[in-house]
C-alpha cells in the first residue's frame, strides 16, 4: 500500500464530484478578494441577482491599488484607483463579507495577512484572484489563484471546476552542505525540470 500524499488528501476530502476529462467539482474553503479584481466578482454576482453562499468563508483587503504611504485613504496615485476601492467596499458589505478595508490596523497584502491572522489553516482550500495565492501551500492548504469569473462561481456555489493538477515525487540523496535549505532544493529542480 502506498502512502497517501498530503495532495492527495486534500484533494479526496475536498473531493464533490469528478468531472468530464481529468476535471472535478472541488469544494472551497477559504475565498479572498482584493480591490482590484474582488469588486468585478462581487459585481457580477449582483448583477446576475445571485448572493455569496457562504459570506463567513470570504475575506475581502484592499492591497493591490491602495498607496503605501502613512495616512493614506481611498485617494491614490493610480488613476481610477478611487473607484476599485469604493465599488469594492459598498459591494463586500452588500454581500456581508468581512471587510480588511484601507485603514483597517490588519490591512496588508491579501497572501500576507492571510496565514498572519489565521485564516488560512492547513488542510484548506484557498483560491484568490491573485496569482500569489499558491504561497498558502507553505502552510498545508491547496491554494491557487483564479480568475474573477471563477471567483464569482466559487462566490456563488463554495465550490469550483478544477482540472487535478499532475504531481511528482521529488527524492534528494545525500548531505546537504551547510548553508542549503529546501529553497535551494527548490531552485535547483525549477531550474532542472521547469516550474510547469
Amino acid at each position: 500500500m502506498t502512502a497517501t500524499t498530503l495532495f492527495e488528501k486534500l484533494w479526496n476530502s475536498h473531493l464533490v464530484r469528478e468531472l468530464d476529462e481529468g476535471a472535478a467539482l472541488i469544494a472551497i474553503d477559504r475565498i479572498f478578494l482584493h480591490e482590484r479584481t474582488g469588486s468585478v466578482a462581487l459585481k457580477g454576482l449582483a448583477e446576475s441577482g445571485r448572493k455569496v453562499a457562504d459570506p463567513a468563508r470570504v475575506f475581502c483587503t484592499m492591497d493591490h491599488i491602495v498607496d503605501t504611504f502613512p495616512g493614506r485613504g481611498d485617494d491614490t496615485l493610480m488613476p481610477g484607483g478611487r473607484a476599485f476601492i469604493t465599488e469594492t467596499r459598498a459591494a463586500a458589505r452588500a454581500a456581508g463579507i468581512h471587510l480588511i478595508d484601507v485603514r483597517d490596523p490588519l490591512q496588508g497584502i491579501v497572501h500576507v495577512i492571510s496565514p498572519e491572522l489565521g485564516i488560512v489553516l492547513p488542510g484548506a482550500t484557498i483560491v484568490c484572484p491573485d496569482s500569489h495565492t499558491c504561497t498558502q501551500g507553505a502552510l498545508g492548504a491547496f491554494a491557487w489563484g483564479i480568475g474573477s469569473t471563477e471567483a464569482e462561481h466559487a462566490l456563488a456555489t463554495g465550490t469550483l471546476r478544477v482540472t487535478r493538477p499532475q504531481t511528482m515525487r521529488v527524492r534528494f540523496e545525500g548531505v546537504a552542505q551547510p548553508g542549503v535549505t529546501a529553497k535551494d532544493f527548490t531552485l535547483a529542480l525549477i531550474s532542472r525540470h521547469g516550474s510547469a
